[in-house]
């Protein structure tokens, strides 16, 4: 089901992304605590030995290093980035603002992750409902992001919103396209208590769904 209309899904940079991220960046684009954050969510909710598809990753899954896991497979926009990340098994390069179909067979998936990669996805009812086929029976999918963005490349539904009414649009695609009410979680640090640590302020949001 269809959420978004043509002009919320246009960005003000509408050049192919696969130019904007064809140099690498190796660097975190989230603060530490958000990272730990993100790690001590997955610690909870991915059983070991099951499979992990990281879509739209980078050089650093954040995935525990304690767990097994049967298989991590990555996707991403640039061969390096994703050649660097030494959790995954496996990895393919594509553009899911031009293609929608995920070439991974049907409940191929246990657990399918995205860390601030929502926010530049211009047909996520499509994408989606991709996920929602990969996914086993029991599969979860794991949404996170922040207040952060290449704001150029995320489309307007994304720039014109507010960090609460970004929530709710997560929510309603994920419920439009194969998955049950999401459990939210929303975390924010203390204002800062002195110049040292007011770098580290990034909120935490997160989106955890089963299939319908």
């Amino acid at each position: 089901m269809e959420v978004l209309n043509n002009y919320q899904r246009e960005k003000l940079d509408e050049s192919n992304d696969e130019e904007f991220y064809s140099d690498p960046k190796f660097v975190y684009h989230l603060d530490a605590n958000f990272r730990q954050n993100l790690s001590e969510l997955y610690e909870r909710e991915i059983d070991n030995n099951s499979t992990v598809l990281d879509l739209m990753s980078s050089w650093d899954s954040y995935l525990p290093k304690g767990k097994r896991y049967k298989k991590v497979i990555g996707h991403g926009l640039n061969k390096q980035e994703l050649e660097r990340n030494k959790i995954f098994d496996s990895y393919w390069i594509q553009n899911f603002n031009l293609s929608q179909q995920i070439p991974l067979d049907k409940e191929s998936v246990d657990y399918c992750l995205m860390v601030a990669a929502w926010q530049y996805l211009q047909y996520p009812e499509n994408l989606t409902k991709e996920i929602a086929r990969i996914l086993n029976r029991k599969g979860k999918i794991i949404i996170a992001f922040s207040n952060r963005a290449f704001w150029h490349k995320a489309p307007n539904i994304w720039t014109s919103s507010t960090e609460e009414e970004r929530v709710k649009y997560v929510r309603k695609v994920l419920i439009s396209n194969g998955f049950n009410e999401p459990k939210i979680i929303k975390k924010f640090t203390e204002p800062a208590l002195n110049i040292f640590n007011f770098l580290n302020k990034d909120p935490f949001y997160c989106l955890i769904a089963t299939k319908e």
